[in-house]
């Protein structure tokens, strides 16, 4: 029995808002308090979108969204209004096509959600009900049911685990389906309900649990759960280790018991896939300006024709026939109203200037892509046997467009692979080493120096003491583990903790484990040492250590802390700090992670207070954070510095090779770490992020400690880099966002103190705001350390809303980077070993950091020419084909009449040419992908939205225009010969539009033929087969009487043009002399290719692609190709 309720509360606490209240078991009887019915969702899990009974109109509804399906709405019912001079089926059953296609391909995926919802709902699970366990579907999962869950088994819904089969009270758990995280984490349940284990005991068990709404963090969860026992009501705190998540899988574990708190589409889990923010490329936005362009080009038409009519008509002798005469009452009624039929006809006329087909096209070809990424075998990792992951194909071409690289560094840049190196005791360095001055070695130790045996003892019992590892059973794991003693293993969620349990082992302090609340520690005596663990002060980014309190055998209590050495320091006593203080900077220097380890003895009266103050703070429902974060503040002060660690974070393979190249690229790279300076400084020298000869501006917290007021001092070198680098810095010809690539050497290292002060001080208003991202705008590379996760997204919001909106693309493989994932234009996810949440919130993942070279540099590259040239493409064959249509009226008298056939309005865009241009979107390489990705360079060439700029829409628009020119008036000029037919017969006007469109359909196709690089089979069956077919479907179209065609005007019209060796030699030449200014293109830039000789390979150019100046704007210094043996 269970209830959602409010108003149960504890003595002394004011009512809360957004709890809910769940009985479990006998709900204790109160005359006072009503029963009220239960209104929890059930267990159903619902991630489809339709039904089959509102999927017709809630799919056309959204598609109707979109401007151009709504504008070709539009368009179709004037054609059904009002008397136009073409069939509505001409843009309505291409609007059909579009509608039909985009509607099966989203019932499709709606039918696979639907499957896989079914699958799930109808999944057994085992239910505790009367002293048995109960066999039930998943959907009937109620709030308040205990539920058993067994060894592999996935939770049905969000638990409270009870109890466990363990006798610890623990469990562990793997959550790599809600965060990708393939670490083992274990789970608590509280001692009142650990030791239950029988179903009598279950079905006896009465308790009220009191926790907040279902929200969707992962990892918060305040409650607190009530046990009623015969004597009195025991309350204990719940948090986020209490609480199983529905998704994630039992390992490691023979049964666990719990309490259903959240079920169906308010689990975690549900709540995390719902409403993720949808991002826009580029090339949308030059889409939808391109169609306001053809669109103006569309009423202008519609006007001018309307114009023309009136004038035309307006001479008597052009208007009614004398068999048709009307009275001037009758010619002047309605007037207005008949000329604006007349525009809403021409406009219907010439719609077909506006391609409604591209679109389909464009996601087909986005769609088809995206699996050439996770195909890619290049970029496929054997060591986790995972290769890249596309989560949104709206964005493959955005990867070709990028101008800032946003990086973390611990995983990212590094294999977060950690390896114990060294510590220091007091002061005393003791290295891990094999040789080492020809000391004697013990274990592979050796120290300089020595320390008190006393002080030595206490350092390596904090190492073994102070952390979350556990120990279990040695099995197949997913995360981390190192194999410590026979048959076990050391598993944790963090590498680092394992790195120093194993690094304190080595010195001869072995962890063995918790077991209830007990933590065993091997000394060097081979002794087993026991100590009490009383609290976890867990670790958080924002205090940047952890603490634990344990109480000793001998009754004494301890507090291990250890944590960055500057949310240390401030903490111990200042005379301590300088001997320690020495090697952590050193170590930072080498590049290791460094943390600092602190005691302190508390005495029996100071934990009953600190308990107390715990206690309280763990059973709050509402700010339960900052409750606690303001204990552990009070708490973790005046400690005893022992010493420090030195971790090594490997560079990850191939990663300053990749950064070069992506510099380059011209695109400028950013680190944004958590680590301290000296490490990040160290690790961007080891990946080439700095050069040797780069001049590095700091803005840190050291250069400004020693003035009284930081902000003063703050501007001053503000404004003296901002003069070095701007005023005083030669003006660069070009003046392009990229003209920095190799011919600056300035990097800039700020820290998130100072950060805070640029983005927040009310001293620093937004024109030193602009001053710092001009200086960071001129800096080839920026290194931003001691970086909090809201940090790292302030900044690519920051770079992201400078003038030009530059593309920015983050990178990072943890929890902490996701924020800057969601901010960036592209979001990379790394699959790595600090948990896959990163990579589940990215646009795409990729095993490791050196793909993201292929990524950008070949298929970004390959997909934003596909993708420009196709768009190009769909608004110059557009033209082509609607131009010869509105001069035709200049010789009809604006009459509207049609120069096409119905059936070729219809299929042009459909049959005729839409599958040429879409196997040339999917399978160009315009340049090899060897050179891609040896040539960073090249990249260059289409930056800045190169090929849909508006000076390659004017060349495709001018060459459209030439070509629709070509096409009316050959044929025109043509006809004027009176004996093209042998019999001395005379072709009319759908002759005249059929050899137009002939020439046009051979012409637009002919044109893609020429831009292709790359040739497959494919290209070859689409191209020519396109020809064939549409040769086939003429001959067929004009060789039958059609019984449902009221007239017959195309019947053997076809087939008699083409008796004509005049209309043969016509169209031959009409298609020549259209493509002869490519042709001319093509020759001209081959001789000058062969003339300057070149030793091995010029990349071909597109007529899109940008000029190149200063030899880093776009395309490269011809002294540079022929330095270069690959060009």
């Amino acid at each position: 029995m269970f209830r959602l309720g409010c108003s149960w509360l504890c003595p002394g606490e004011e009512n809360r808002v957004g709890t809910r209240t769940v009985y479990v078991g006998p709900r204790p009887a109160s005359d006072n308090d009503a029963y009220i019915q239960p209104k929890f969702c059930d267990n159903r899990i619902v991630s489809s979108k339709y039904t089959v009974w509102n999927f017709i109109p809630k799919n056309l509804f959204e598609q109707f969204r979109r401007i151009a399906n709504f504008y070709f709405l539009i368009i179709f019912l004037i054609q059904a209004i009002v008397d136009t001079p073409t069939s509505p089926v001409t843009s309505g059953l291409p609007l059909f096509f579009v509608i039909t296609v985009t509607a099966i391909k989203q019932g499709y995926e709606d039918w696979l959600r639907h499957r896989a919802d079914h699958e799930v709902n109808k999944s057994t699970v085992y239910i505790i009900e009367g002293s048995k366990c109960v066999k039930k579907e998943s959907e009937k999962i109620k709030v308040g049911d205990i539920v058993e869950v067994r060894d592999n088994e996935t939770f049905p819904c969000d638990l409270v685990m009870l109890s466990t089969s363990c006798r610890d009270g623990t469990c562990t758990v793997t959550t790599a389906s809600l965060d990708g995280e393939s670490n083992f984490k274990t789970y608590h349940a509280v001692p009142e309900t650990a030791i239950m284990g029988s179903y009598e005991d279950l079905n006896a068990f009465s308790a009220t649990i009191e926790c907040e709404q279902p929200q969707p963090d992962l990892y918060k969860f305040h409650g607190r759960i009530d046990v009623n026992t015969n004597q009195d009501v025991k309350a204990r705190s719940l948090g986020p280790e209490n609480l199983l998540l529905k998704g994630a899988t039992l390992k490691n574990t023979k049964k666990i018991y719990g309490v259903a708190v959240y079920t169906g589409m308010e689990t975690k889990m549900a709540l995390n896939y719902q409403g993720k923010s949808q991002k826009r490329s580029a090339v949308e936005k030059s889409i939808n300006a391109f169609l306001i362009v053809y669109l103006c080009i569309l009423v202008s038409k519609a006007t001018i024709c309307t114009s023309l009519k009136y004038l035309w008509q307006s001479n008597p002798a052009n208007d009614e026939p004398w068999y048709n005469d009307k009275t001037r009452k009758e010619k002047e009624a309605f007037k207005i109203l008949k000329m604006f039929t007349d525009f809403l006809s021409f406009m219907v006329l010439f719609n077909f200037i506006i391609p409604v087909s591209m679109y389909v096209t464009v996601e087909m070809q986005k769609f088809l892509g995206s699996f050439f990424i996770a195909w890619d075998m290049e970029m496929f990792d054997k060591e986790i046997n995972e290769g890249a992951l596309v989560n949104t194909s709206d964005l493959n071409e955005e990867l070709g467009q990028v101008e800032y690289v946003f990086t973390d560094k611990t995983g990212t840049l590094t294999e977060n692979k950690m390896e114990f190196i060294e510590c220091c005791i007091d002061g005393h360095k003791y290295a891990n080493t094999d040789v080492m001055d020809g000391l004697p070695l013990t274990d592979g130790l050796v120290c300089f120096g020595k320390a008190s045996q006393d002080r030595e003892e206490l350092f390596l019992r904090a190492l073994c003491l102070c952390h979350t590892v556990q120990m279990k059973e040695e099995c197949h794991t997913d995360g981390p583990s190192f194999s410590s003693t026979d048959n076990c293993a050391y598993i944790s969620s963090s590498p680092d903790e394992i790195a120093l349990v194993t690094g304190a082992k080595r010195y001869g302090f072995t962890y063995m484990g918790t077991e209830n609340n007990f933590m065993s520690v091997r000394n060097q005596k081979d002794e087993i040492e026991r100590y009490q663990l009383l609290h976890v002060l867990h670790f958080d980014p924002v205090r940047r250590r952890m603490s634990v309190l344990v109480k000793a055998n001998t009754g004494k209590i301890f507090l291990f802390c250890k944590g960055a050495d500057s949310s240390m320091f401030p903490r111990v006593a200042r005379d301590q700090v300088e001997r320690i203080k020495v090697h952590v900077e050193k170590n930072a220097l080498d590049g290791y992670r460094t943390l600092c380890v602190a005691f302190k003895e508390i005495s029996q009266e100071l934990y009953d207070n600190i308990n107390k103050q715990l206690e309280e703070a763990k059973l709050a429902l509402q700010d339960r954070e900052e409750r606690l974060a303001k204990v552990f503040d009070d708490i973790e002060v005046d400690m005893h510095l022992l010493g420090a660690t030195a971790v090594e974070d490997r560079l990850q393979e191939q990663a300053s090779e990749t950064i070069e190249a992506l510099h380059a690229a011209g695109m400028k790279v950013w680190v944004l770490t958590g680590d301290k300076l000296e490490t990040a400084k160290s690790t961007c020298y080891a990946c080439r992020l700095f050069q040797s000869n780069t001049e590095l501006l700091e803005l840190t917290t050291k250069d400004l400690e020693e003035y009284e007021r930081k902000e003063d001092r703050l501007q001053e070198l503000l404004l003296e880099y901002h003069r070095k680098l701007v005023q005083e810095a030669p003006k660069m010809k070009g003046g392009a966002n990229r003209n920095w690539t190799g011919n600056q050497d300035h990097g800039l290292i700020i820290d998130g103190a100072t950060l805070s002060l640029i983005l927040n001080s009310n001293c620093s208003s937004s024109h030193y705001k602009n001053i710092f991202l001009q200086i960071c705008q001129k800096c080839s590379a920026v290194l931003c350390c001691r970086m909090a996760p809201l940090q790292k997204a302030q900044i690519v919001k920051m770079v992201k809303n400078t003038k030009g909106s530059p593309i920015t693309l983050s990178v990072g493989d943890g929890a902490n980077d996701v924020s800057m994932i969601l901010e960036a234009h592209v979001g990379i996810g790394i699959k790595g070993k600090e948990g896959r949440q990163a990579s589940r919130s990215s646009d795409y993942a990729v095993p490791k950091f050196k793909h993201l070279r292929k990524l950008l540099l070949v298929h970004g590259h390959l997909y934003y020419v596909r993708i420009a040239h196709l768009v190009q493409y769909f608004f110059y064959k557009n033209l082509c084909f609607i131009l010869p249509q509105f001069l035709y009226q200049f010789f009809c008298g604006f009459s509207q009449q049609p120069l096409y056939d119905a059936a070729y309005l219809t299929m042009y865009n459909i049959c005729f040419t839409s599958m040429p241009i879409l196997a040339y979107s999917l399978l160009e390489q315009h340049i090899n992908i060897e050179i891609l990705s040896t040539n960073p360079k090249l990249y260059m060439r289409i930056s800045d939205n190169a090929m849909l700029q508006w000076g390659p829409f004017l060349y495709w628009t001018l060459l459209g225009a030439f070509e629709g020119l070509v096409f009316f008036f050959g044929v025109y000029f043509l006809f004027q010969n009176p004996a093209l037919e042998g019999n001395g017969q005379v072709f009319g006007n759908w002759s005249f539009g059929t050899m137009v469109f002939t020439i046009l359909v051979f012409t637009v196709t002919l044109k893609l033929a020429l831009d292709t690089r790359y040739w497959t089979w494919l290209n070859h069956l689409v191209i020519w087969g396109s020809l064939a077919f549409y040769v086939i479907f003429s001959l067929f179209w004009g060789g039958i009487i059609w019984p449902f065609l009221k007239q017959q005007r195309m019947y053997s019209v076809f087939s008699n043009i083409l008796t004509s060796v005049s209309i043969w030699l016509g169209i031959i030449l009409l298609i020549f002399v259209s493509l002869y200014p490519e042709i001319i293109l093509i020759l001209i830039k081959n001789l000058k290719t062969a003339g300057q000789k070149r030793i091995s390979y010029r990349p071909p150019e597109l007529i899109s692609y940008k000029s190149m100046e200063n030899g880093f704007i776009s395309r490269m210094k011809t002294e540079e190709y022929k330095l270069n043996t690959l060009l």
